[in-house]
């Protein structure tokens, strides 16, 4: 892969057709994709790629389209999602944030079934803290990842024995609802309540495994009410959906980190479905603990939902009327 001089059109070489053809895309989809978001010009000439436009346009296009090639060489799909992920990550490098690639093997989660790679800097530096620290907040909108990779995280660390349970847990707290007017028994009534988490599993586990692992209590899923009064050992403990939370709640449950465990507590601060006037307890955690050694805090935002990109309009449309409201 060469450049010509710095006025000069970016000048990519690919020495395997086959995978520039992947690289590509169905009629060159994947180079349009980056073509718009970048805001560049690519060409396919053979096995060469021209990319015209601004100095740091280049260079950005350039970053993508070799991130693309390294998983084409590792054997990996790329797809709209994995383009729109690479964007995403060197679009980070160009904002002043560390540099970090979607191949980069530091912040990838390899797991038997699939590995799975950050989709933009900040789930890369969230990686990177769930595997560090012993306690660390995701906050941020929906369909930034910030359950999924926890599980992720937490899925690998059990999977190498570096933790004995993985216990996922959820407030009850949803829209208005509540317990006592759903039919069924506990479980009946807890499990849709739980249902994402389940899903989340569901990508990182067979059914028999999930099955076998619930069974012997290497995986426990309950609502958050089931964690009064216990110490979690040699865990990794995930709280999601944190600010439908009380204060005492919150409390409650940070206080039962016990030896060798570690905790992600993920939550949007700004979707809160406890009753008017009730305090959300992720709120306050956020606050109290801003600063704490060994406590990282990762804020998501609308450029890191890697859901369909409506997601990401839907949310920048709903932040405006809330920021208009506020004036």
């Amino acid at each position: 892969m060469v450049q010509a001089d710095a006025d000069a059109p970016l000048l990519l070489q690919f020495d395997n057709n086959r995978l520039l053809m992947q690289l590509l895309g169905e009629h060159d989809r994947h180079l349009a994709l980056i073509e718009d978001r970048v805001g560049v010009a690519c060409v396919a000439r053979g096995n060469q790629i021209v990319i015209t436009g601004g100095a740091a346009e280049r260079q950005i296009a350039a970053l993508v389209l070799r991130d693309l090639y390294r998983q084409l060489q590792a054997k990996r799909p790329v797809g709209r999602a994995e383009v729109e992920g690479a964007i995403r990550m060197a679009l980070g490098t160009i904002a002043g944030e560390r540099v970090y690639s979607m191949t980069d093997e530091r912040v990838q989660v390899q797991l038997s079934r699939r590995r799975i790679a950050p989709r933009s800097p900040v789930q890369a530096h969230y990686i990177e803290a769930l595997r560090r620290d012993d306690l660390v907040f995701g906050l941020g909108p929906a369909g930034t990842g910030k359950t999924y990779l926890a599980v992720a995280v937490a899925a690998s660390m059990l999977a190498e024995g570096r933790v004995d349970r993985l216990v996922l847990s959820r407030p009850a707290v949803e829209a208005g609802e509540r317990l006592g007017f759903l039919p069924g028994d506990m479980r009946e009534k807890v499990d849709p309540y739980l249902r994402p988490l389940y899903d989340a599993l569901h990508d990182m586990f067979t059914g028999d495994q999930i099955a076998r692992k619930l069974e012997s209590g290497e995986i426990e899923v309950a609502p958050l009410a089931f964690m009064r009064g216990r110490t979690l050992r040699n865990a990794y403990v995930i709280l999601d959906e944190a600010q439908n939370c009380t204060p005492m709640q919150m409390k409650m449950f940070l206080t039962r980190l016990g030896e060798n465990s570690r905790m992600a507590v993920t939550g949007d601060p700004t979707q809160i479905d406890l009753p008017p006037g009730q305090k959300s307890g992720l709120n306050e955690a956020v606050d109290i603990l801003h600063g704490v050694e060994g406590i990282s805090m990762l804020r998501f935002t609308d450029a890191d939902v890697v859901r369909h990109p409506m997601v990401g309009r839907i949310v920048r449309a709903y932040e405006a009327r809330a920021a208009h409201e506020k004036r």
